[in-house]
Parts: structure tokens; C-alpha cells; sequence
């Protein structure tokens, strides 16, 4: 069994810092927005082929088009709200709301 050497070990928020700046800072904050696109879209690309659905029969039930969508699921294009719920309901994906 291999020892490992935990002096060496690096955290992630280390290696965020050091390439995508401090947070807070203008350039994490574009990291992390870009982070949360990508994200989001690989939740409803995986709910797409969970219901073995196609993009385009996505998009027709969700009122846009195939390359909108695969732009989502890419992570290359910020949806705003009412799009994302368009498609999370073309999805079946229901929200419940929580009362505090």
C-alpha cells in the first residue's frame, strides 16, 4: 500500500483560488456562474434521456428550439426563469413550494 503524503494534498478551494481568483472576486464570480450553467444543464439533459426524449421533441414541448437547448444542456448559454421552467415542466419536473 502506497503511503500518501497529506503535506502535498491540495485543497480544491486552493486550486479554485489560483486559477479562477478569490471569491468574490469578478473572475470567480464568472467561473462560478459558468460553473452553475453547465450544472443546471446536465440535470435536465439527464432528465431528458431519462424520459428518452430527443432535443427537438424537447424543445417543440417546451416552445424554443433544438439548439437552444443543446446550448442548455452544454452549459453554454444562461437561461433566464421562465425559460428554465418551460422546460422543467416539458421535463415533468415539478416544484414544490416550501413555507417557512
Amino acid at each position: 500500500m502506497r503511503k500518501i503524503d497529506k503535506s502535498k494534498l491540495i485543497d480544491a478551494e486552493t486550486v479554485l483560488t489560483e486559477k479562477y481568483g478569490a471569491p468574490g472576486s469578478e473572475s470567480r464570480k464568472a467561473f462560478d456562474e459558468k460553473a452553475h450553467a453547465y450544472y443546471y444543464g446536465v440535470i435536465l439533459r439527464d432528465r431528458r434521456k431519462e424520459l428518452k426524449m430527443t432535443q427537438s421533441e424537447l424543445a417543440e414541448k417546451a416552445g424554443t428550439v433544438r439548439s437552444y437547448i443543446a446550448r442548455i444542456e452544454r452549459g453554454e448559454t444562461d437561461m433566464q426563469l421562465s425559460s428554465f421552467l418551460r422546460i422543467a415542466h416539458a421535463l415533468k419536473i415539478e416544484f414544490t413550494p416550501v413555507y417557512g
